[in-house]
């Protein structure tokens, strides 16, 4: 149970602290509906959220990499067509109809403040995926670094992995989007004469590539393009994905902060104590990690209840409507 420790009325401290309490529970109150609109159950576990600093908001490769145990496979076209995927076709599977069929309002521009030059860019990418705009502003908003003003850093680089740019994709990511027909990435690398006849990236051309991750277009138009594959595979395993831009774009993120294989197994049975405690570990410390794993006794309750109020507090894209 969590004490709040009160002031006399009239103290200086007063309005801050009302602010607090109704943050924390609009941020209880968000994790709640998207669980229910996912159809997952969140656990009865109290856990303190801790904001990752700057622009470290690592996906499940580079929390491996991190922890020194890089052993998750890379994600390829040829993956996307494996059985293990049951046959989904990244270049025949329609756009995903959301902001038509979710009663999802347009993306307001002026509501991106500071990144209001995008609008178009994520307009554009919404147009050809189906991802609602501002699902794709409250992905990006959680992804990249920011400077004083709020404003989106092109630039972004995690320093402790290979990630970088508005999406924060890794190298190995980003080299399997261009890999994967019908995306934005792929049509581009094609175009620039990137790829070997086998359609994967030639190796000269894979520092040029990579470069293209800094690029503000090129980072929006890929990060709808691997939000619309993961929620497909997502739904393609039987896992609910929502039809509401909050649902979809927490979703999304999910899979883009775990991998779509982490996701799946999230969202359906729940990680395993040792992958989750390897998580949890990455993301708030081994000694914060082992106080919320004791107070619960288990490292995938403790990691979930993490990532649920995570998620749900930052991925807004009411925000942006």
């Amino acid at each position: 149970m969590t004490t709040i420790h009160t002031r006399p009325l009239g103290s200086p401290d007063t309005a801050a602290t009302a602010a607090a309490i109704h943050r924390n529970a609009l941020g209880a109150a968000q994790k709640r509906l998207w669980a229910a609109a996912i159809g997952t159950a969140s656990p009865d576990v109290e856990a303190k959220t801790q904001p990752l600093p700057g622009n470290e908001q690592i996906d499940l490769d580079s929390l491996l990499e991190l922890a020194g145990k890089a052993t998750q496979p890379r994600i390829t076209a040829a993956d996307l067509h494996s059985p293990d995927f049951r046959g989904f076709d990244v270049q025949a599977t329609p756009a995903i109809a959301i902001e038509s069929t979710g009663g999802a309002l347009p993306l307001d521009a002026t509501r991106l403040g500071a990144n209001a030059r995008h609008a178009p860019a994520l307009e554009r990418a919404a147009e050809r995926t189906g991802i609602p705009a501002t699902a794709l502003a409250a992905i990006v908003n959680a992804e990249a670094a920011k400077d004083s003003s709020g404003q989106w850093n092109v630039y972004s680089r995690n320093s402790r992995s290979s990630a970088a740019g508005l999406g924060q994709f890794l190298s190995r990511t980003w080299e399997g989007m261009a890999e994967t027909r019908g995306t934005w990435l792929n049509q581009t690398a094609q175009a620039k004469g990137w790829l070997d006849r086998s359609g994967q990236v030639r190796a000269g051309a894979r520092a040029e590539l990579l470069q293209l991750r800094y690029n503000a277009t090129a980072s929006i138009e890929t990060t709808a393009d691997y939000a619309r594959n993961n929620l497909k595979l997502l739904e393609r395993s039987g896992v609910a994905t929502g039809s509401d831009p909050s649902a979809v774009a927490r979703t999304a993120y999910l899979a883009h902060h775990l991998g779509p294989g982490d996701a799946i197994k999230y969202l359906k049975s729940g990680l395993t104590d040792e992958r989750a405690g390897l998580l949890l570990r990455a993301q708030i410390g081994s000694p914060r990690a082992q106080q919320a794993i004791a107070r619960t006794g288990d490292a995938s309750a403790a990691h979930r209840a993490w990532l649920d109020n995570y998620v749900g507090s930052r991925v807004r894209p009411e925000r942006y409507a």
